[in-house]
């Protein structure tokens, strides 16, 4: 592979179609279970008082909830047992289907928060469905096309586009967040897949031009850095809504004020039971209960990147490992931003907030990945022969250069003897 990256395939023996193994991955099976759970208890207590004021129900967010779980598991089910291996003729109407809804937001005056990013009265967010689609969609591109990544004209700039065309739309409605997650995926996909070091650097490069360029055009754009840059030299000049989840964040202490007990989602924190549910679950259940929510996000990653090194072949791997990375991207993403550390988006903590696009676009990604552990493969390589998916490092490379320095010592420690 030259300079660049590589992720080893692990090619099928010919004829020899991967079997389902019958079982689902018991860890990864409960630790889904368990921040469903965890989620359904947290969102009940962050959107009561919402309901009450807003729809005149306390469980209207919380049964709607319900309703959307009920969707995403059933979504989930079916995928389970979906061979992710049909996704390859699959992708191009799904994206097809994807990017008419993007275009639809944008043609409709259905207006929330100041953006076009929903129809159906609110109740679908065609960017969720965006990102888990261009997951997909890369995944497969960058399978059929591993042989041709070295060159930039085959590689670097049709990756270019697709992000563009897709990111373009989510941009414009506009959903600055999501556009760079897609895009942020898109790029790690690149480096799985075995991208050339030399072209992932110019995408960063780009990434950064990209960025700074919105930030500077972009009214949004401007206003969440000012607010981040200006929370950053004191806590005390942030955006009113990071100030608010500060506030609930410090009353929460180590242990919490109780469950159901908060007091900021009553005063003014913004939008409890969506964007702000983290800052509820600091002041509930105080650091250690954030600390176990992050390390049962961490546990769902482990688990994930596991089912990737122990997927049949590079299709699967790639698939494995953007669904679990986009999964817990977006919860970093959430508590970083409850927390001052990033600007503000509108990420929602996956299976904790509440939204049902969000939800049952989790939740499908869960089911692919189940099916990828799933299946078994006769082609599967062994250990010695898996190489650099961890890293994604070129070790030859690196080897070379390590090879060269002990060359030197020993010549060095030759000449000191003499």
């Amino acid at each position: 592979m030259g300079t660049g990256t590589f992720v080893n395939e692990r090619s099928y023996v010919q004829n020899k179609r991967p079997r389902f193994t019958g079982g689902f991955d018991m860890p990864l099976l409960v630790s889904v279970v368990a921040l469903v759970v965890f989620g359904l208890v947290m969102l009940y207590s962050a959107s009561w008082d919402f309901s009450l004021g807003a729809f005149e129900d306390p469980l209207y967010m919380f049964n709607r909830q319900v309703k959307w779980l009920g969707l995403g598991v059933a979504v989930a089910l079916i995928l389970a047992f979906f061979d992710y291996h049909y996704w390859r003729r699959l992708v191009v109407p799904a994206m097809a289907v994807t990017m008419i809804l993007l275009v639809i937001v944008l043609l409709t005056n259905e207006i929330r928060f100041g953006a076009k990013r929903s129809i159906f009265d609110g109740s679908v967010q065609p960017s969720e469905l965006a990102k888990l689609v261009a997951i997909l969609y890369l995944s497969v591109w960058l399978y059929a096309k591993k042989q041709f990544l070295q060159d930039i004209s085959l590689g670097l700039v049709p990756l270019g586009v697709i992000l563009g065309v897709v990111g373009g739309l989510i941009y414009q409605q506009p959903d600055l967040s999501a556009a760079a997650t897609v895009f942020m995926l898109g790029g790690l996909l690149f480096f799985l897949a075995g991208g050339d070091l030399k072209q992932i650097g110019a995408l960063l490069i780009i990434a950064v031009i990209a960025a700074w360029v919105v930030s500077s055009v972009s009214v949004t754009g401007r206003e969440r850095v000012s607010d981040f840059v200006a929370g950053i030299k004191d806590p005390l000049q942030a955006s009113y809504h990071v100030r608010r989840s500060f506030e609930a964040i410090v009353n929460g202490g180590w242990f919490g004020v109780g469950l159901g007990q908060s007091r900021s989602k009553f005063t003014g924190l913004p939008v409890a039971p969506t964007d702000s549910v983290f800052a509820v679950v600091a002041e509930e259940l105080g650091l250690f209960g954030s600390i176990f929510l992050i390390g049962m996000y961490g546990f769902l990653l482990w688990r994930g990147l596991v089912i990737a090194r122990r997927a049949p072949d590079m299709l699967g791997t790639l698939l494995a490992s953007g669904l679990v990375i986009w999964i817990t991207t977006e919860a970093l993403i959430n508590v970083a931003v409850m927390v001052g550390l990033l600007p503000f988006a509108g990420n929602a903590l996956p299976l904790i907030s509440a939204g049902g696009s969000n939800l049952v676009a989790t939740m499908a990604a869960l089911g692919i990945l189940f099916n990828i552990s799933r299946q078994t493969g006769e082609g599967t390589i062994s250990d010695d022969e898996w190489r650099s998916y961890s890293a994604v490092a070129n070790l030859r490379w690196w080897n070379g250069r390590r090879s060269v320095s002990r060359a030197r010592r020993a010549q060095r420690a030759n000449q000191s003897t003499t």
